[in-house]
């Protein structure tokens, strides 16, 4: 926190009844430090962290990856947030061990974020989002149910159908459109909960999404049905799948879902 707003907390700690010092010092802090997620379909030349690392935002390329980075920081500081999180550059992907940390804690950071920006760089500011590639990938539909808070921005990086407001989950037009894009149920949209509840149709929402590498289509579900199994990249997606499956049905008991 910088001096002013230390001054102030420590102004406000002289002001308060004792009892609430600890109180007021907790909300302060963990309001300093709520941040922004970032959900996107990757592209080419999308940075790294060893690209961004040790660097300002303001001080790199406008262009590509870099470029949709910038505007997606701009975004989160015109929200009024301090702190943007993005997976292409906040995961050392080079280490193994933090991306098997990573992948198992990724609903988790969605969840606790105070918002999400999902760009659509496939979507015209006049135009409908059930057609854009982010609803076919198989990463995006954790990053979709996850966060509390999300907002949709166009491919010029307009707010999706000029919708105002803090949330577009809290949108009932925007919900409809979700609903229809993604086959998904009201209630779950708006309040999901990670777990083994109606497991089948959770399948379902996966069926027809796909990811790059073919067993990441497993591990982009583990949040979703809250398990925490090992990521071993190189088996194949079968075996992935079928080790996915196995834990579900060891915790719910539901053998139907092998009909999914």
């Amino acid at each position: 926190m910088d001096s002013q707003q230390y001054s102030q907390l420590l102004s406000s700690c002289g002001r308060c009844a004792p009892d609430r010092r600890t109180e007021l010092i907790h909300t302060t802090i963990s309001g300093y430090f709520q941040f922004v997620t970032f959900s996107h379909r990757w592209g080419a030349g999308e940075p790294l962290l060893r690209d961004v690392e040790g660097r300002s935002i303001g001080d790199m390329s406008s262009e590509g990856g870099f470029g949709k980075l910038k505007a997606f920081c701009d975004r989160a500081c015109e929200q009024g947030y301090l702190w943007a999180w993005s997976d292409t550059c906040c995961i050392d992907k080079d280490s193994s061990a933090e991306l098997q940390e990573a992948i198992g804690s990724m609903f988790a950071w969605y969840r606790r974020s105070a918002l999400t920006i999902v760009y659509l760089h496939d979507v015209a500011n006049t135009g409908s989002f059930r057609n854009s590639e982010w609803f076919t990938r198989g990463w995006t539909l954790q990053e979709l149910l996850a966060p509390k808070t999300v907002l949709f921005y166009t491919q010029d990086w307009s707010l999706y159908k000029n919708h105002v407001g803090s949330n577009h989950k809290a949108n009932v037009n925007v919900i409809e459109e979700l609903k229809w894009a993604t086959g998904i149920e009201r209630r779950f949209l708006t309040e999901f909960s990670p777990g083994m509840d109606d497991a089948r149709s959770r399948l379902q929402w996966a069926s027809s999404r796909r990811t790059t590498r073919p067993e990441d289509i497993a591990y982009s579900l583990f949040g979703i049905f809250a398990l925490h199994l090992p990521v071993l990249y190189g088996e194949s997606a079968e075996n992935a799948f079928g080790r996915l499956l196995a834990e579900i049905i060891s915790l719910s008991g539901d053998i139907s879902i092998l009909d999914w």
